[in-house]
Formats: C-alpha cells, sequence, structure tokens
C-alpha cells in the first residue's frame, strides 16, 4: 500500500508546475492500472505497511476513488482552460485523493476516523472555492455541520472501545461484541448521515447543486461511500446491539426511499434530480447492509461501487449541457436529441444503468439487496415495489424531459460532444459494464 501512498505524495510538487494539468491526470490513471494489477482479493488486510493495509472492500473503493478522482481532472476542463486558479485546484484534489486513500486503507479505527472526518475539508474548499452561486456558503456550512456535529460523539465511542479492548485494530475488534447501546448509537450516526440516511440527508442536494462538476463527482462517487464503509467496518463488534435497533434504520431508509423518489419526480434542476437519486440508491444499501445477512453486505457493497460510476456519470451529462446551455434547469434543457443527438445515447446509457437494467453492477446490487430485505421482512416487499418502480419512472422523466421535446429558442445551433467528453462518459460506463463478470469479487470476499 506504502508504493501507491508514495506515488500520490510525490504528484504534489507537480501540481505547481506550469502545464502540468493532463500530465497529473495521466498519471492518475496510470496508478489506477497499477493498482487494478495488485488484485487484492482477500477478506483480510494483506500487504500491510505501518498503519495501512488493503482487503476486498478497500481494494474496491480505492480503486474507485483513483478512477473518478482521475476522470473529474478530465471534467474539469473549464478550470484549466479558464486559469481558474488551476494549480490550488489539482492540488486540492490530490490533497483529497490522499485522504481518501487513507481512510479506505485503515487498519485503526482511529485513523480511520481522523482521515474520515479530514476528507471533508478539501470538498468544502472544492464547493466554495469553484462553485456557481453564492448560496455555495450555505451549502459549505451544511455539509460541514451535518457531519461534525455527529462526529464528536464517534470520537468518545472509539476512546470507549479503546479503554475496553486494549486495541483499535479493526481486525482484532472482530473478536468482540459490545452490548452497549449508548456505543452503538454514537459509531453508526456518524455514518448514517454521511451515507446520507432519509432525515439526515438534506445537506446533499444542496451541496450537489452548489458544487462544480468535480466537486458533484466526488461527493456522489466517493463521499456517500464512507458511510457505508465505516458501517462495515464497526457492524462486526455491534452486532448484538445492531439485532436490537437495525430494524429502525431499515424502515426510515425503506420509506424515505419511496418519499424521495417521490420528490425526484417533481425536480427542474437536473443535479438536484440526479443528488436525491443519490439519497435513494443509498437507502437500499443501508437497508440491505443494517439486515447483517451475506447477501445484504455483499449487496450494499457492489452497489456502492455501481453507484460510485453511475451517478458520477450522470453529473458528467449535466455538466456537459449546463456548460452548453448555460442553465441545469429542465425547462431549458428539453430537446437536446435535436440540440446534441450523439450525447442522447449516453444519456440513454447512463439512465438505464441508473435504474438497473442489465447487464449494469447496479442489477446484482440490487438483486442482492431485495433478496436481503425480503428474507428478513416479508412486508418490505410492499416498500421495496414502489421504491423500483419510482426510481425507473424519474429516471426515465429525467431522460425524456432532457431529450424529447420542444427545443428552447436560445440554442438554435448544432453541437456535438468533444473527443474529452466522449471518454469521460465511456470511461464511466464501460467499468461499470464490465465489472459484472467480475461479481464474484463483490460477493464471495466474505
Amino acid at each position: 500500500m506504502l508504493k501507491i501512498i508514495m506515488f500520490v505524495l510525490f504528484m504534489f510538487p507537480l501540481c505547481f508546475l506550469m502545464e502540468m494539468y493532463w500530465m497529473v491526470q495521466n498519471l492518475l490513471l496510470l496508478l489506477s492500472f497499477i493498482f487494478i494489477t495488485m488484485g487484492v482479493y482477500s477478506n483480510y488486510f494483506i500487504s500491510v505497511s505501518y498503519m495501512v493495509g488493503c482487503d476486498v472492500i478497500s481494494y474496491g473503493l480505492i480503486l474507485l476513488s483513483l478512477w473518478i478522482i482521475s476522470l473529474m481532472l478530465m471534467a474539469s476542463e473549464s478550470v484549466y482552460s479558464y486559469n481558474n486558479y488551476v494549480n490550488l485546484f489539482l492540488f486540492n484534489i490530490i490533497m483529497l485523493l490522499i485522504l481518501l486513500i487513507f481512510t479506505f486503507s485503515s487498519i485503526n479505527l482511529f485513523m480511520f476516523y481522523l482521515f474520515f472526518e479530514s476528507s471533508l475539508i478539501p470538498t468544502l474548499f472544492l464547493i466554495l472555492g469553484w462553485g456557481y452561486q453564492p448560496e455555495r456558503l450555505q451549502a459549505g456550512v451544511y455539509l460541514l455541520f451535518y457531519t461534525l456535529f455527529v462526529s464528536l460523539p464517534m470520537l468518545v465511542g472509539i476512546f470507549y472501545v479503546y479503554k475496553i479492548t486494549g486495541t483499535m485494530n479493526f481486525y482484532l475488534l472482530n473478536n468482540y461484541s459490545f452490548e452497549s447501546e449508548i456505543l452503538y448509537f454514537s459509531l453508526i450516526f456518524a455514518f448514517l448521515v454521511k451515507m446520507p440516511m432519509f432525515l439526515v440527508h438534506l445537506w446533499l442536494p444542496k451541496a450537489h447543486v452548489e458544487a462544480p462538476v468535480a466537486g458533484s463527482m466526488i461527493l456522489a462517487g466517493i463521499m456517500l461511500k464512507l458511510g457505508g464503509y465505516g458501517l462495515l467496518r464497526v457492524m462486526p463488534f455491534l452486532q448484538l446491539v445492531g439485532l436490537k435497533f437495525n430494524f429502525i434504520w431499515i424502515s426510515i431508509s425503506l420509506v424515505g426511499g419511496v418519499l424521495v423518489s417521490l420528490i425526484c419526480l417533481r425536480q427542474t434542476d437536473l443535479k438536484a434530480l440526479i443528488a436525491y437519486s443519490s439519497v435513494a440508491h443509498m437507502g437500499i444499501v443501508l437497508s440491505g447492509l443494517m439486515t447483517m445477512s451475506y447477501t445484504g453486505v455483499c449487496g450494499s457493497y457492489s452497489l456502492m461501487i455501481a453507484h460510485g460510476l453511475c451517478s458520477s456519470g450522470l453529473f458528467c451529462l449535466a455538466n456537459i449541457s449546463y456548460e452548453r446551455l448555460g442553465s441545469r434547469s429542465l425547462m431549458i434543457n428539453k430537446g437536446l436529441l435535436n440540440f446534441m443527438p450523439s450525447m442522447a445515447l449516453w444519456w440513454f446509457l447512463l439512465s438505464s444503468c441508473n435504474m438497473a437494467a442489465p447487464p449494469t453492477l447496479n442489477l446484482l446490487g440490487e438483486i442482492f439487496l431485495i433478496n436481503s430485505i425480503v428474507s428478513w421482512s416479508w412486508i418490505s416487499m410492499l416498500v421495496l415495489s414502489f421504491l423500483s418502480f419510482f426510481s425507473a419512472a424519474y429516471t426515465l422523466y429525467l431522460y425524456s424531459y432532457s431529450q424529447h421535446g420542444k427545443l428552447f429558442t436560445g440554442s438554435y445551433f448544432f453541437s456535438v460532444g468533444s473527443i474529452r467528453e466522449f471518454l469521460l462518459l465511456f470511461l464511466h460506463w464501460f467499468p461499470l459494464n464490465l465489472l459484472i463478470l467480475k461479481g464474484d469479487v463483490c460477493s464471495l470476499w466474505l
């Protein structure tokens, strides 16, 4: 693991050299491929150095981080072409990457907490520094305070765990099982807000709408996965209390998923629609995870990776339209089929991924999750059917409203995408549909 971290550390000087933007992006892609060849398919930590190591869950999420961050640089070409503090932008993004790699590869619970919270800071700078509207300040405050409010109890909980067990190593903590309700709530809440669970999700749409495309991609691609990853790590030693209280989170998430899907159906802002659909998807991930069954845990891991690629791709598409038309409103982004016919294919492909059509990884994840939730309680079939139906409904709404209809008069000129944009979308869509062939990695690691 240390070789990957050193690779990223040595990219810091490159950020401050002139005309090195694409160099950094190419190096990140190279690093992704180096990391793919490591192929860590083990359910305990290997390649351990100092306090970092790698197992299957970390491997998938670190790979996702490297991939999404290299695509972020490809998507943020406008920052480079307008020279909008491009060196600071690069520095910020590499900083974020290193914090994410540390978060996902920490073996120690406290180190995990430290980097988990630190990764908030570069994201905040992305939103405040490169966002579009003046409301980005409010979005930043929401993002910060929702997360910080619940993370202090978590810190106290971690110290309590250390006092009782004398270790903070994830692998050793699996031997323990705590029965303290307060510990359970203090450790779980920080991750629930980060997921985000319905009722504590309000920071997410705000942050997404105000963030630049890079901010949206990292928020949807990685930040929401931090919560799921944390739960996968702390659930093993909180099982006993989990059996008592997990039904609360499952119920809130499933009902919340349906309500959020209804909210999606009346959004006029492209980004807000995609952001709310993220809340619905992460709701079903959280429910599956909280059933603590084999299929639930595997399914939540699969869907987290799938959602990271899919949502990020949709935000890229929304940004491509935004750069052309100067607006994200569905009232103006109509009839794009006439305006950018070649992009309509990508809208279709990524929208179908969003509603879990085969052969995407989303489908695998959702099959697992629906199995686990229904086997947990058959009453949930009712809510799940609504959730699946509305999921398809708002995705169709997004696709048909943006592609069909009367073209807005202000945009009467023909525009195709650039090669960079097609490559960007292909690199989101291709792994998403190829990973279904490697479904064993997502499901056989427990």
